[in-house]
């Protein structure tokens, strides 16, 4: 069974987004898009060097 959750940081050109988004319903798995999520902005501001 699969327990838990991961948080994955990928970067994908503009041009290539539908192509991925696609990838990514082919996997079965659950995943939200939370770039815009101001939660996960303010935890990239805070381990940024």
């Amino acid at each position: 069974a699969d327990y838990g959750r991961i948080l994955v940081g990928m970067q994908v050109p503009a041009g290539d987004t539908a192509a991925f988004d696609a990838f990514l319903q082919t996997l079965g798995y659950p995943c939200v898009e939370e770039t815009l999520n101001p939660a996960y902005r303010l935890f990239l501001q805070a381990h940024q060097g």
